[in-house]
C-alpha cells in the first residue's frame, strides 16, 4: 500500500511539473536597429507599411513614452540586457573592432538569470555585446541579418523545441541601420540594405520621397526625403520579418503563451537622432503583447526605459534574483495597469559611439522636462562616419554653420552649452532653450539635484565634473 502511495505521489509530482513547464512564459525579445518611433503605421505614420508590427501594437500594449538610455547600438543592448546603465558597467560605446568596449566580467545578464531559471536561450542576428561570457546564449543562429524573414524561418526549430521547456529567443535584425552602398538614384542616398534584387521571401515596397513624413529634427529637402524613403524600405523588412516570427509561432502553438517585446536599440541613422539624446535619438517604438493578450489594444503615456527591461521581463517570469543589483525598476504594474499613474522621470547616460565620439551626456527626462547635461560641453559634438558622411547632413552642412538642420542651426547643432533644457510639452522639438533664462532658475537646480543623486546611486565615474569642473 505504501508503495502505492509513493508512486502515485511521484507521479503527481511529475504532472504538476509537467504542466508548470507547459504554463510558463516564452520569451521573444525583437530589436530591431536603428528604429524611430517615425516610421510605424501604430505610432501615427499614414504612409509606411507595417502591417505586422501594426496588429502586434492591437494584440499588446503600445508605449507612448519609452525611453533607451544610450543612443548607441552596443552601448545600447548592454543596457537591455543587464538592468544596468552602462557607466556602471564599463560598456561605454562599440564593442565590435578597434572600438572593443565590453562589459565587466563579474556583471550578470538576462541570459545567465534565465538560463538559471530553466529556459532554453537562443540568438539571431545581430549580437554586438562583449564580452560572450556575460551574454553567453545556448543556442546561436544563422541567417541573413538584411532578411528577417529569413532570419524568422531559421528560428522555427529553435522556437519549436523538443520538449516543454520555456525559451527565451534574442531576436536582432540589422535592419533599417544604413549599410555601406549608395543607391544610383537623384541625391545618392544611402541604400539602408535595399538592393535592387531584394531578397528571398521579402515582399519588395518602395516609397516615393514626395510622400515621406519629415521629421521636424531634419531639414525638408531632396536629399533627406530619398534617404527617408530607403529607410522606410528597410523597415518594411523588419515588418515582414515580425509577421513571419509570429505566424511560426501560431503555426507552433506558442503564441499565445510568449510575452512578445519589439524596441528598437536607438533613434534612425540620421544626424539628430541617433548618438544624441535628444527625443528622436531617445524616444523610440516599444510594444509589449503578453500572453493570453492581457491588456490588448491599449496605449500608456507611462515613462519606462531600457534599463527597466531585465528586471520587468525577470518579474514577469518570476525569476528576479534574490539580490537586486538591477538599476532598473520592474514596470509589471504597468502592464496590469497601463492607465494608472506611472513613473515621474527616467535617465540616460551616454559616453561613446565609436571610439572617437567622446562625449559624455547625462539626461532626466519628466513629462515635461528635458534636462540635458553635456559633460564635456567646451568639445565640438562629434558625429557618427556614416552620418557625417550622409547626404542628408552634407547638403545642409556645406551650406555654412549658420544654416538651419531642422529646428537647429549646423553651430547650435555642434556647439553645445555646458546644460540644456527643453520644456517637452510646449516645445516638442527642443528648439529652445531655457536652462540660462532666470525665471527657470528653480526648476533647473532641482533637476541638477536629482541628476546628482542619480550619477552617484549608480556609481557614474563621471560624477566628479559636477565638483571639480
Amino acid at each position: 500500500m505504501r508503495i502505492i502511495k509513493i508512486l502515485l505521489i511521484n507521479a503527481l509530482s511529475v504532472m504538476l511539473l509537467q504542466v508548470k513547464a507547459a504554463d510558463q512564459v516564452n520569451i521573444l525579445l525583437i530589436i530591431s536597429d536603428d528604429h524611430g518611433m517615425d516610421a510605424m503605421g501604430c505610432y501615427g505614420n499614414p504612409v509606411i507599411s507595417t502591417p505586422a508590427l501594426d496588429q502586434l501594437a492591437e494584440d499588446g500594449i503600445r508605449f507612448s513614452n519609452a525611453f533607451c538610455t544610450s543612443a548607441s547600438c552596443s552601448a545600447s543592448r548592454s543596457v537591455i540586457m543587464t538592468g544596468r546603465f552602462n557607466h556602471a558597467t564599463a560598456h561605454y560605446g562599440h564593442a565590435h573592432g578597434y572600438n572593443h568596449f565590453s562589459t565587466y566580467d563579474n556583471e550578470k545578464s538576462l541570459v545567465y538569470y534565465l538560463k538559471e531559471s530553466g529556459y532554453r536561450t537562443g540568438r539571431m542576428g545581430k549580437y554586438h555585446l562583449a564580452p560572450e561570457s556575460v551574454y553567453q546564449f545556448e543556442h546561436i543562429l544563422r541567417g541573413n541579418a538584411r532578411n528577417p524573414v529569413d532570419m524568422a524561418d531559421n528560428c522555427a526549430s529553435f522556437i519549436e523545441g523538443s520538449g516543454d521547456e520555456p525559451f527565451f529567443l534574442f531576436y536582432c535584425t540589422v535592419d533599417p541601420h544604413r549599410s555601406g552602398e549608395t543607391v544610383d538614384i537623384p541625391y545618392k542616398p544611402n541604400a539602408f540594405g535595399n538592393r535592387d534584387q531584394g531578397y528571398p521571401g521579402i515582399s519588395k515596397v518602395e516609397y516615393c520621397p514626395d510622400q515621406v513624413l519629415v521629421p521636424d529634427f531634419l531639414p525638408d529637402t531632396p536629399e533627406s526625403r530619398a534617404e527617408l524613403a530607403q529607410y522606410y524600405q528597410s523597415v518594411t523588412r523588419v515588418d515582414q520579418g515580425v509577421g513571419k516570427l509570429i505566424e511560426i509561432l501560431k503555426e507552433t502553438g506558442k503564441y499565445d503563451n510568449t510575452l512578445i517585446l519589439y524596441i528598437s536599440d536607438n533613434g534612425i541613422a540620421f544626424p539628430g537622432a541617433k548618438t544624441t539624446l535628444y527625443d528622436p535619438g531617445m524616444k523610440l517604438p516599444c510594444i509589449i503583447k503578453q500572453p493570453g493578450q492581457e491588456k490588448a489594444g491599449k496605449v500608456t503615456d507611462h515613462l519606462i526605459s531600457w534599463v527597466d527591461l531585465t528586471p520587468t521581463i525577470l518579474d514577469y517570469v518570476g525569476a528576479f534574483p534574490q539580490e537586486n543589483r538591477f538599476h532598473g525598476l520592474s514596470f509589471r504594474g504597468t502592464l496590469e495597469n497601463p492607465l494608472g499613474k506611472g513613473p515621474d522621470q527616467v535617465y540616460a547616460s551616454h559616453t561613446f559611439h565609436e571610439i572617437t565620439m567622446y562625449y559624455p551626456m547625462r539626461v532626466i527626462r519628466t513629462q515635461k522636462w528635458k534636462f540635458i547635461y553635456n559633460i564635456a560641453w567646451p568639445l565640438e559634438y562629434p558625429s557618427a562616419s556614416d552620418l557625417w558622411a550622409s547626404p542628408t547632413w552634407q547638403s545642409a552642412y556645406q551650406k555654412g554653420r549658420e544654416a538651419l538642420y531642422g529646428q537647429r542651426s549646423i553651430e547650435a547643432y555642434l556647439k553645445r552649452p555646458q546644460f540644456e533644457l527643453y520644456d517637452i510639452e510646449n516645445d516638442p522639438g527642443e528648439a529652445e532653450n531655457l536652462a540660462y533664462e532666470h525665471k527657470y532658475w528653480e526648476v533647473l537646480e532641482d533637476l541638477k539635484d536629482q541628476l546628482k543623486k542619480f550619477m552617484a546611486e549608480t556609481d557614474d565615474p563621471w560624477k566628479l565634473k559636477w565638483e571639480h569642473e
